[in-house]
């Protein structure tokens, strides 16, 4: 797939996760068996979908990074290193407990992301 292709559906995942922890934390988080129970919780996910956020604009700047680009690998790489990181931290939040549920398809989602990047940085090379 191209760039602009990747780029984007990259960034449009990150940003609907973005917008539903931001909007509908309540509804959102007891799926992967947490609670928030008291506004601090709630505000620390609201907190969280910045960073989400962040790294889909990120994506859907850089859709247009040329193939094969200096550019297109740095970014290619930082989203691969984000996804790995998703998927250390969420992996612990099931091992211990944190996660239940819906918790197990977290670090699933983010090492397809993963995987996906790594095929996507084989192609601009």
């Amino acid at each position: 797939m191209t760039n602009r292709t990747f780029l984007s559906a990259h960034g449009v995942i990150y940003m609907f996760f973005a917008l539903a922890l931001f909007f509908i934390p309540t509804v959102l988080w007891p799926n992967y068996g947490l609670q928030l129970n008291d506004q601090y919780a709630v505000f620390l996910s609201q907190h969280n979908s910045i960073f989400l956020g962040g790294i889909g604009i990120i994506s859907f700047l850089f859709r247009d990074a040329v193939e094969g680009s200096d550019a297109a690998r740095k970014v290619l790489t930082g989203l691969l290193w984000t996804n790995v990181l998703g998927v250390v931290i969420t992996l612990y939040a099931c091992f211990t407990g944190i996660f239940t549920g819906f918790g197990w398809s977290d670090p699933i989602f983010f090492a397809l992301l993963a995987v996906l990047c790594v095929v996507q940085l084989g192609r601009n090379r």
